[in-house]
């Protein structure tokens, strides 16, 4: 059974999916256990990614098919992916030329019907955003830069799984990453301005899904789930809830071994937000 198909009847009065009763109910778990990731040599280049599978879940739980979905930072475009796995039209936007191309490639790569249009536009969100009409998308899903924690080259897991093999360990040394931004204050503030974008684009009492972990820099454990909640509400949305993605498979490392206690993070945020009427 394809991921797409239904078990069940779908409830008429149901607007949002086409999930049965029982499916949506069970999406609505506050816990999920993050699905296997594909891998592939593209997709292993960028830094910072995420399963398909999860995101085809939240795609199918917030649109309907032939539905359009956007990705303000799509990086090696594993929401496009979604999008063609899960008969849904997309729109990433990347930044850095490298990774648009990736996403570019893997989109080509991807069996998906003729009807489904997957578009990367690459450029800064902040300006490219502008270019896109008032409520044009069904759902936006991203999960957004880490501001300076890729640039962390002595970390043990850059070390072990980025470093030894070759990989790049950051997104850029461009001046327009935010994620080089020195200012953690100026990163939310420019972050903002996407967010901002976002709801205007998204259309009236739809969903935005943004997956995140915390973090640590220096000493400072950030709580990023909770400044990117905050955040989402200036700009005009409502927080609905907060599913726990839990990473089971990641390697363990010895952060603080044998001096102070520091976690191994293996669980991301899912924030679901809507939008708020004016």
């Amino acid at each position: 059974m394809s991921s797409t198909e239904v078990v069940g009847k779908v409830d008429p009065r149901n607007k949002l999916n086409e999930l049965s009763n029982r499916d949506w109910m069970m999406q609505t778990k506050s816990v999920w256990f993050s699905r296997p990731p594909q891998r592939d040599a593209l997709k292993a280049q960028h830094p910072a990614t995420f399963a398909e599978s999860d995101i085809v879940r939240l795609i199918e739980f917030f649109t309907k098919p032939n539905q359009t979905v956007l990705d303000p930072f799509v990086g090696s475009g594993s929401t496009l992916v979604a999008c063609a796995q899960s008969g849904r039209h997309g729109v990433g936007i990347e930044l850095i030329e490298q990774w648009a191309q990736t996403s570019q490639q893997r989109v080509e790569a991807e069996p998906n019907p003729s009807s489904v249009r997957l578009e990367v536009l690459q450029g800064d969100a902040r300006q490219r955003l502008e270019e896109i009409d008032d409520e044009s998308f069904d759902f936006i899903v991203t999960s957004p830069p880490y501001w300076s924690i890729l640039r962390k080259d002595w970390d043990h897991k850059v070390k072990a799984e980025r470093t030894s093999k070759g990989l790049q360990t950051r997104y850029s040394d461009q001046d327009d990453d935010l994620g080089n931004l020195e200012s953690y204050d100026e990163f939310l503030e420019e972050l903002g301005v996407v967010f901002k974008q976002c709801r205007r684009v998204l259309r009236n009492r739809r969903y935005m899904c943004i997956v995140v972990s915390d973090f640590r820099h220096g000493s400072r454990f950030i709580m990023y789930h909770s400044d990117i909640s905050r955040l989402m509400e200036t700009v005009g949305f409502t927080i609905e809830g907060i599913t726990v993605l839990v990473q089971d498979s990641k390697n363990l490392y010895p952060y603080g071994l044998p001096y102070a206690f520091v976690s191994n993070i293996h669980h991301q945020y899912i924030l679901t937000f809507r939008k708020r009427e004016p």
